[in-house]
């Protein structure tokens, strides 16, 4: 069973190991977080639209999404400034990403206001290139989320949470991508935050089954943590064997979360190390 290594959150989401360190965003406290294996916390930066998935360019500067106003940041001097303006592009809220060693930067987004009431809609993906120009790569995702890239920097694997399915596509020298295939497909499964281990298996967090899931590519899923009246939202491998799994988890999601303090960053150790990126 997973133990608890740091509670008293409000919604943890888009887990980065780092340096050491595990990053992660804690929506409601506006905040990007670094969390060491001895439990101490440090805030990293503050997002006042919401922080959610975080990623690092080559030269070790900190890039942020920021959910509400459509906005990829980068840590400057000190400061977060604007990346990149994703607002022509999403249709909601934007949410996870992944950024590859080039420092290209996949990012996703609802597609839709679901916070507003809002009927679901398909959603693209978007790439911001180092210089912040933004170019859309893929589109009809069904609410594009955790994303990862394999160690070759070949593939990138996207979990499609209204479409209950994991999605492979190529990556071109171009940073495009190619070859849309269903790398797993699992009834009942939500995907939300993932990663990759050593062998080529994915972690999933699906906050609707209470547990994080291995899958292999085909929609096998090999192992399964359950996490009784919690929701996972988020995993990601790190330690320095990376055979630590740490997991995102609150008892449910939403600006109603705002002013709670029962979200956690909970951790279980593995047989396989994670892989590729993030």
């Amino acid at each position: 069973m997973p133990k608890t290594l740091l509670d008293g959150l409000t919604f943890p989401e888009g887990p980065r190991w780092h340096n050491g360190r595990l990053w992660f965003s804690d929506f409601y406290n506006y905040r990007v977080v670094a969390l060491g294996l001895d439990g101490k916390a440090e805030t990293m930066a503050t997002v006042p639209a919401c922080p959610s998935g975080l990623g690092w360019m080559p030269d070790g500067s900190l890039l942020v999404v920021s959910m509400n106003d459509k906005r990829l940041l980068r840590m400057q001097a000190g400061q977060l400034v604007e990346h990149a303006d994703l607002s022509l592009v999403a249709g909601g809220p934007c949410n996870d990403m992944v950024v590859d060693r080039l420092g290209r930067a996949y990012v996703g987004n609802f597609g839709y206001e679901r916070f507003k009431g809002e009927d679901v809609r398909p959603a693209v993906l978007a790439r911001v290139d180092p210089d912040g120009t933004v170019t859309v790569v893929a589109r009809d995702l069904k609410f594009p989320n955790g994303a990862v890239i394999t160690p070759d920097g070949s593939r990138l694997i996207i979990g499609e949470t209204m479409g209950n399915r994991l999605t492979s596509f190529d990556i071109a020298p171009d940073g495009g991508l190619a070859n849309r295939s269903v790398f797993a497909a699992v009834e009942g499964l939500f995907p939300d935050g993932i990663c990759l281990d050593e062998e080529g298996l994915v972690w999933v967090a699906d906050p609707r089954g209470n547990r994080v899931v291995r899958v292999r590519e085909g929609g096998a899923i090999v192992e399964t943590i359950a996490l009784p009246g919690r929701n996972a939202y988020a995993c990601m491998l790190g330690g320095e064997d990376r055979r630590t799994l740490f997991i995102c988890t609150a008892p449910g999601s939403g600006p109603g979360r705002a002013g709670t303090t029962d979200g956690k960053i909970e951790i279980v150790r593995v047989s396989v190390a994670g892989a590729g990126l993030p």
